[in-house]
C-alpha cells in the first residue's frame, strides 16, 4: 500500500495580525488561530489493538452488523407468537437447545417451544422469547401465561449497528469503548494520524534544573516538567527540548534541533521585547514572528511564529500564565494541528463562593476548585503563586467586561479534566 501523502506545511505568515491590532480579545485570538491552523501530521495504518488514544484520519465503517444474526436477550424459551393466546397455556418442547456459539439446527415446528440461552442465535421459526422466570417446565413441556408481546426479548440483526454504518468520523480520539465497537463489527485495522510531537523548550539564565545546585539568583525550572506532563495527558507526544541560556546562538541551535524532532514547539520565557528576549529576536530575524498582545489575565504576551516550517508558541515565563495560556490557546491549537479538530471545552455554570469587582478590558482566569458545588478561588491572584495551580482543580473564567461578583453569582468554571488533564 502506498504511503499516504503528508499535509502541506503552514505558511510562514500564518500568525500575522491585521494592521493596527493592539490588544487582542481571547475570542478574536481563538477565531484567528482556528482559521489559520491546519493538520500538520501524516497518517498511518495501525492494528486495532494499537488504536487507543489515536486520532482517526478517516471515518470507520462497520464491516459486519452487530449482532450479525437475531439473538436472544435472555435465558428462556423460544416460540412462535402465533402459537400463543391469552391466559394460561402449555407448549411441548423439542429436543435440543440454542446456546451462544451452539445454534439450534433446523426449524422449530409449529406448536412447539425450544430452550434458548442469552446470546444464542434465534432458531428459524422463532420470533418471540419468554423469560425462564415466567415459565414452569417438567422438561418435556412449558406452562406460561399469555399474552406475550410479539418479538419480546429478541434482538434483531444489526440492532446495535448495521453493516455499512459509519461508526466514527475522522478526528475522533479513540477510547477503549470505541475499540470494542470496532472489533465487534469486524474492524481489524485503523487509519490514524501520526502522533503530534510537541517540543518544550525553557529559556533564560535565571533557570536551574531541579536537583542541580542553583545560584542564589536562580529559580528552578517549573515550566518544562509542567508543560511536558500536560502534553502527555492531552494525548500527544512530548519532546524535551531542554533549557536554553540567554545566548542567541545557543538558542538558535536548540530551536533547530527542536524543529527536526517535533511538529510544534512550545517555549516559555523570552517572548517579549526586552534585551534578553532572544526568542522574539530570533523569530523576528526569521521573518515569521508576531507578538500577540492578548487581553487576558494572566498572560498578555504570546509570541507566535514559524521556525524551519514548524509553528512556535512562545508562552509567558511565569508558570501560572504559562499554564493558563497553554490551556486556553495551545491546547485547542494542538487539536487543530493533530487532526483532532479545534476544541475548547464548554464550561460548567456554577455559583461563586467569592466576591470580586472585576475591571473591564481583559478576560480573567482565576485558579479555582469546586466545593459543595460552588466555585472557590485561590486567595491570591498573584501570578507567581505556583501553589495555586496545584491547589486548584480548574479555572473560573470572567468575561472581558466589568463585573461585580458576590457569593451566589453564576460563573463559568472549566475543570482541568475538561481540557484533558
Amino acid at each position: 500500500m502506498a504511503e499516504p501523502l503528508a499535509p502541506p506545511p503552514l505558511k510562514d505568515d500564518c500568525f500575522a495580525l491585521p494592521p493596527g491590532t493592539h490588544w487582542t480579545p481571547v475570542a478574536e485570538a481563538h477565531a484567528m488561530l482556528q482559521d489559520r491552523l491546519s493538520v500538520v501530521v501524516g497518517q498511518e495504518v495501525v492494528p486495532l489493538h494499537e488504536g487507543l488514544d489515536r486520532v482517526l484520519a478517516s471515518e470507520v465503517i462497520a464491516k459486519r452488523s452487530n449482532p450479525p444474526q437475531p439473538n436472544s436477550a435472555v435465558d428462556g424459551y423460544g416460540l412462535r407468537h402465533a402459537d400463543t393466546r391469552d391466559g394460561p397455556q402449555t407448549l411441548p418442547l423439542v429436543d435440543g437447545r440454542a446456546a451462544a456459539g451452539a445454534p439450534f439446527e433446523g426449524e422449530l415446528p409449529q406448536g412447539y417451544a425450544v430452550r434458548v440461552l442469552t446470546g444464542a442465535t434465534i432458531p428459524e421459526g422463532v420470533d418471540t422469547v419468554i423469560l425462564q422466570e415466567d415459565v414452569t417446565t417438567d422438561g418435556a413441556r412449558i406452562a406460561f401465561h399469555g399474552g406475550l408481546k410479539p418479538r419480546a426479548n429478541v434482538r434483531r440483526a444489526g440492532e446495535d449497528v448495521d453493516a455499512g454504518e459509519v461508526l466514527f468520523s475522522a478526528g475522533r480520539r479513540l477510547t477503549p469503548a470505541d475499540l470494542a465497537l470496532a472489533a465487534a463489527t469486524g474492524i481489524s485495522e485503523l487509519t490514524v494520524r501520526k502522533p503530534l510531537r510537541v517540543a518544550v523548550l525553557s529559556t533564560g539564565d535565571e533557570l536551574a534544573q531541579s536537583g542541580e545546585q542553583a545560584r542564589a539568583d536562580q529559580i528552578f525550572d517549573a515550566n518544562r516538567p509542567m508543560l511536558l506532563a500536560m502534553i502527555k495527558r492531552f494525548g500527544f507526544e512530548p519532546v524535551d527540548a531542554g533549557r536554553a541560556p540567554d545566548d542567541r546562538d545557543a538558542l538558535r541551535d536548540m530551536m533547530d534541533k527542536a524543529a527536526t524532532s517535533a511538529d510544534l514547539i512550545l517555549t516559555s520565557g523570552g517572548a517579549s521585547a526586552g534585551d534578553e528576549d532572544h526568542l522574539s529576536a530570533l523569530l523576528n530575524e526569521s521573518g515569521a514572528m508576531t507578538l500577540w498582545r492578548l487581553a487576558i489575565k494572566p498572560g498578555r504576551p504570546l509570541a507566535l511564529g514559524m521556525w524551519n516550517q514548524k509553528p512556535v508558541f512562545g508562552l509567558p515565563g511565569n508558570p501560572v500564565a504559562a499554564m493558563v495560556c497553554a490551556l486556553v490557546f495551545a491546547r485547542p491549537a494542538m487539536g487543530a494541528l493533530s487532526g483532532e479538530g479545534w476544541h475548547m471545552p464548554d464550561p460548567m455554570v456554577v455559583p461563586a463562593s467569592f466576591s470580586k469587582n472585576k475591571k473591564p478590558g481583559r478576560r480573567e482566569y482565576l485558579r479555582a476548585r469546586l466545593v459543595d458545588g460552588k466555585a472557590e478561588v485561590f486567595p491570591s491572584e498573584g501570578s507567581g503563586r505556583i501553589s495555586g495551580l496545584s491547589w486548584a482543580d480548574g479555572l473560573v473564567e470572567l468575561p472581558d467586561g466589568e463585573l461585580t461578583i458576590n457569593p451566589g453569582t453564576p460563573v463559568a468554571y472549566y475543570s482541568y479534566a475538561s481540557f484533558g488533564l
